[in-house]
Parts: structure tokens; C-alpha cells; sequence
């Protein structure tokens, strides 16, 4: 081999050498990995974020969509209560009618030169309101011979009596009245009261003032 071919082969070497100096070792591939590290977290702290603000956003919706349930409910509750008593007021004004009539009625009853004509017109009379009461759910409130209610009667006066329990109604002065199982006039009534003994009554009284002696 001669002095130039082996001045050949040196130079290429060392160009070999500088090539292969020039390739990227493994660190610059881990700085890479680090780097692209960075975006994926970033990507998944966005996620995260996101889950959690629709996990919000299906929370408020849930309570948004039962608060608008139980508002319909509501106003269904309302608007039957309303359908209900709408004619309340009505029923309360005509009240009064129907206890005219009934006194009416009474009174011809006890009086035996009653024009029979008249009393059958107040009888019809009063039967075509009491069925309007019907229809709108009105009943009167049982009051006689029943125990006291403050819920329903409203006692005007007692009446000793031995023959009934005590607070038991014995006279219904008016009528009380229910709409839907709601009172919309009390019962004017007079209730019971047990007798007191002549000993109870007498102890009852204050004691006798004694003379002085003159």
C-alpha cells in the first residue's frame, strides 16, 4: 500500500469520526420526552377541569329540574284549591238565605192557619239552593247531640242537663257548614253542663257572716 492511498484512508476515518460526533446521543431524546411531557399534562389538567365543570353544570341541572317539579306540583295543588273554593265567597252570602228559609219553614209549621201554597214555594225554593250546595260539595256540620268541637260548633250559652253527657250539643241555634271537609261557618250551639248538687251548690256559696252581738 502506498503513502497516499493510506493518507486516503486516514482522512476518511476521521471524517467518520466527525459524523458519527455529530449524531444526537440518548440525552437529547429524554430532553424531548421531558418536553413532550409538558403539553400531556397540561392536556389532562384541561380534562380534568372540563369533567369537573360539566359534573357541575348536571349537578345545577338536577336541582333546576326538581325545583321545577315541585313547582308544577305546587301550582297544581293551587290551582285545584282554587277550582275548589272558587265560589266560596258565593256559598257564604247565600248562608243566610237558606237559614231564612229553614225559619220560615218552621214557623209555618207551628202555625196552623199557614198558607200551604207559600210553604210549598219556600220548601221549593230552599231545596234548589241546597242542591247547588251540593253540587259545589256544601254539607251542614252534624252538630246535635254530639260532643262539643271548637273545631266546628261555637258555644253561645250551657244548659244544666242530667240526661246527656257533659259538653254535648243540645241545641244547634245555626247551622255550620263544610265545603271539601273545609269549615266555612261554625255551628252556633248550646252545650251540656252537669247539674250541681244541692251539697256541691251550698259549698259552693261563701259562708254567713256571723252577728256581732249588741
Amino acid at each position: 500500500m502506498g503513502a497516499k492511498q493510506k493518507v486516503k484512508i486516514h482522512k476518511e476515518n476521521e471524517k467518520a469520526d466527525e459524523k458519527n460526533k455529530s449524531l444526537p446521543t440518548g440525552e437529547p431524546d429524554q430532553e424531548n420526552r421531558i418536553e413532550a411531557d409538558g403539553p400531556l399534562a397540561e392536556l389532562e389538567a384541561k380534562l380534568e377541569s372540563a369533567q369537573q365543570e360539566a359534573q357541575e353544570a348536571h349537578d345545577r341541572f338536577l336541582r333546576v329540574s326538581a325545583d321545577f317539579e315541585n313547582y308544577k306540583k305546587r301550582t297544581a295543588r293551587e290551582m285545584e284549591d282554587f277550582r275548589k273554593f272558587a265560589n266560596e265567597s258565593l256559598i257564604k252570602l247565600l248562608l243566610p238565605v237558606v237559614d231564612n228559609l229553614e225559619r220560615a219553614l218552621d214557623s209555618e209549621g207551628e202555625n196552623q192557619h199557614a198558607n200551604n201554597s207559600i210553604a210549598e214555594g219556600v220548601q221549593m225554593t230552599l231545596a234548589e239552593i241546597l242542591k247547588i250546595f251540593e253540587k259545589f260539595y256544601v254539607k251542614p256540620v252534624e252538630s246535635l247531640e254530639k260532643p262539643f268541637d271548637p273545631g266546628f260548633h261555637q258555644a253561645v250559652m250551657q244548659e244544666e242537663n242530667d240526661s246527656h253527657p257533659d259538653k254535648t250539643v243540645l241545641k244547634e241555634l245555626q247551622k255550620g257548614y263544610l265545603m271539601h271537609d273545609k269549615l266555612i261557618r261554625p255551628s252556633m250551639v248550646v252545650v251540656s253542663k252537669k247539674k250541681e248538687s244541692p251539697e256541691n251548690h251550698k259549698d259552693n256559696e261563701p259562708p254567713e257572716k256571723t252577728k256581732g252581738k249588741n
